[in-house]
């Protein structure tokens, strides 16, 4: 009998007051993720970084002490939804980032994790100890893109049309 891996799903929301199409278009500007994700920069790796297929590379951590978390672009349906295979040694799993229009001209902004828990059993005990601070940090990072994208200081301006 093989033993399935050890998952956990994460869900977590914020509202914007921007519409869907400068939400989306700010969230996917990869390059610029650094500046509200806790600990994190993200590059395109391999085709355009909006289109299916597209890979992307994170690097997780402080200085030299982090992690690669690697992408590949499996659903790309702007202005509302992105979803990307994590295929990494470490975080592997899908992630989806879904921009929910609401009135007045604002966004909901939801990011889901379905993830492989790494280190197996280990990793399983260490999880619920580990999870309240991970949680706390998206929930940091996304209520900083919101500043960002309220401001205007995070570039909102959709893929297609940049040069």
């Amino acid at each position: 009998m093989t033993r399935q891996p050890h998952t956990s799903h994460l869900s977590l929301d914020v509202v914007v007051a921007a519409p869907p199409e400068a939400v989306f278009a700010a969230l996917t500007q990869w390059a610029e993720q650094g500046r509200w994700m806790l600990g994190t920069q993200v590059s395109v790796t391999r085709g355009d970084g909006v289109s299916v297929g597209s890979e992307l590379s994170a690097w997780t951590g402080v200085g030299r002490v982090g992690f690669w978390d690697t992408m590949v672009i499996t659903r790309w349906e702007p202005p509302a939804r992105v979803d990307v295979l994590h295929t990494g040694s470490v975080v592997r799993g899908t992630g989806y980032m879904e921009v929910l229009a609401l009135p007045g001209r604002r966004s909901r902004f939801i990011w889901s994790e379905d993830l492989v828990i790494p280190l197996g059993a280990l990793g399983a005990v260490g999880w619920p100890l580990v999870r309240p601070a991970f949680r706390a940090g998206v929930l940091k990072s996304l209520r900083a893109f919101a500043r960002l994208v309220e401001t205007g200081t995070l570039p909102s301006a959709p893929l297609s049309h940049r040069g």
